[in-house]
């Protein structure tokens, strides 16, 4: 039985600051997001930001909701958003933060699985990958081109839709 193995590119910065400023911006614009935050429960909040290839910035952040599985993650809010009011809008890159009041957060947060395959939907549909940066605030950043390497077997049925 043949034995594949999977490699992950992604790009390290060990500071906010040694990103270039459009990163550096979607990064700030991230924090905004978390403003609206719906969070009472987890106190655990997040911000998305994407840029659209016309340069409009969606927002999106995490809406809890007493019955757990009702609430939705600041990813999907954003490019939800993106899907019922830009269509046609190519997403060119988005920015993921968090932050609590509880701990510090030292490491960037990465995208739940459900996040993951929406974001391997939205760049089916655009065919073309989606520069994503994992922020952590006060810390390091990881810049991924594209989404397949985190969802390498992600969701993909193409016969669907025809």
């Amino acid at each position: 039985m043949p034995k594949t193995s999977l490699t992950i590119s992604y790009e390290e910065y060990s500071s906010f600051d040694e990103l270039n400023a459009p990163d550096q911006e979607l990064c700030n614009e991230a924090i905004k997001a978390m403003a609206t935050s719906h969070s009472p429960y987890s106190q655990f909040r997040v911000g998305a930001a994407v840029k659209l290839q016309s340069g409009k910035i969606v927002y999106g952040s995490n809406q809890e909701n007493v019955a757990y599985p009702s609430g939705l993650c600041a990813e999907r809010v954003a490019l939800f958003t993106v899907g019922s009011a830009f269509p046609d809008d190519k997403i060119v890159s988005m920015a993921i933060t968090a932050h609590t009041d509880h701990f510090q957060i030292t490491e960037p947060v990465t995208s739940c699985g459900a996040c993951l395959q929406v974001m391997v939907e939205y760049e089916k549909k655009q065919s073309r990958p989606i520069d994503v940066l994992f922020y952590c605030i006060s810390g390091p950043v990881i810049k991924m081109n594209g989404i397949k390497s985190l969802l390498p077997f992600a969701f993909a049925e193409t016969r669907l839709g025809k």
